[in-house]
């Protein structure tokens, strides 16, 4: 089969409108797909002023705005009359779903019963964000959905082995493949550090800066990163830390950790700036599939103190390229992130071999998997 005999009908929650790693996987993903000569059709809630402008042709779906104080994120009624009959003049021969809410059902619902073939992506651990808002006891139900959901589909692709594995002990049965990450070499590498920059937001060139690079909202593990930072502060550990980003949480997060330096959002170039300028990386959180900004960290040379969880593990290799902790042990993170905080050898070593291996992520290769995945569920 030929790339051009292929026709994707890609369904997101969340295509362009507020950017995150998800959708920028779906979007270079698309990018891909068309320079190989596939014909895509993007399918997803839209608002007036989205975060970026959308790879291919996409199609607006009628959406609510979601509940519980996260307003910006929408989620869509389902397949209405006017979408489906555009799906049907459009006549994929593959389905890629890559969330598992309403429209994600639908969809699947509709190539089932037309034979067409399903691909779902999985790009966020949706089960792990209750246990952020106080329904942690939901997270067995949301399993067994989420387990039901996959199990719909021909083929499922993940980022990496880890979730794989999860999967499985679930009871996916459906076949499951890789789909990595790659990342924007040009954009995140050790030169792009910039001491002057660091400066103009009253971090010193000899501080040691402790970065956070995400959307600022609870599942990211900010109260883990805050309690961890006034326990560095209680061993009189000298550092700064380094908040990258925006959202919800933002005010909240700055009153538990009052001597951090917030540069807000940034995107592009000032991204990798960012990122560069930091000298170590700090991510607990266990609800990423794969963690691109782990990725970027690494590209950037600068060492990583991780969650022992999804993502990470397929990243980082313990000792080498930096620490893996228990989720929520702080002072396990608090130990790990003092010694590379007074070991500058340690430091730069472990950020050299996070280089390398980051060297090896090359999207064009990564997401060809996901093109010998369409071609081979539509030839089964």
């Amino acid at each position: 089969m030929q790339p051009s005999d292929i026709r994707v009908a890609l369904f997101s929650g969340n295509y362009n409108y507020v950017r995150d790693g998800a959708n920028q996987a779906l979007n270079l993903l698309v990018g891909y797909l068309l320079a190989q000569g596939v014909t895509v059709r993007v399918y997803s809630p839209t608002v007036a002023e989205p975060a970026f402008a959308p790879t291919g042709d996409l199609v607006s779906v009628p959406a609510w705005s979601m509940p519980g104080g996260r307003g910006e994120y929408k989620l869509a009624k389902g397949l209405p009359r006017a979408v489906q009959e555009d799906l049907e003049a459009f006549a994929p021969n593959v389905v890629h779903v890559s969330a598992p809410e309403i429209l994600g059902h639908r969809a699947v619902t509709w190539a089932r019963l037309r034979g067409i073939p399903v691909v779902a992506s999985l790009h966020t651990r949706f089960e792990t964000y209750p246990r952020y808002y106080g329904i942690g006891f939901l997270e067995p139900l949301i399993e067994r959905a989420l387990t039901r959901f996959y199990n719909r589909a021909n083929a499922v692709v993940v980022p990496g082995n880890s979730i794989a594995d999860i999967l499985r002990t679930w009871g996916v049965t459906t076949p499951i493949g890789i789909w990595s990450r790659g990342i924007d070499h040009a954009r995140f590498r050790p030169e792009r550090r910039d001491l002057g920059w660091r400066r103009g937001l009253g971090i010193a060139d000899d501080a040691v800066a402790i970065g956070f690079l995400g959307r600022l909202v609870l599942e990211k593990g900010l109260d883990i990163f805050a309690e961890v930072a006034a326990e560095l502060t209680r061993r009189g550990v000298p550092h700064r830390i380094l908040v990258i980003g925006d959202g919800p949480a933002r005010e909240w997060f700055a009153e538990q950790v009052p001597d951090a330096v917030f540069a807000g959002f940034q995107t592009g170039d000032d991204l990798g700036r960012a990122v560069a300028s930091m000298d170590i990386f700090f991510n607990p959180s266990v609800t990423e599939t794969f963690g691109n900004v782990t990725l970027e960290a690494m590209a950037c040379a600068v060492p990583v103190v991780a969650a022992r969880a999804t993502g990470a593990v397929d990243l980082i290799e313990e000792g080498v390229t930096g620490h893996l902790v228990p989720p929520r042990d702080v002072a396990a993170y608090a130990d790990a992130i003092e010694r590379l905080v007074r070991d500058d050898a340690t430091r730069r070593a472990m950020g050299a071999a996070g280089h390398a291996r980051a060297a090896t992520y090359q999207w064009d290769r990564i997401n060809h998997a996901v093109l010998d995945t369409y071609a081979r569920v539509i030839d089964g």
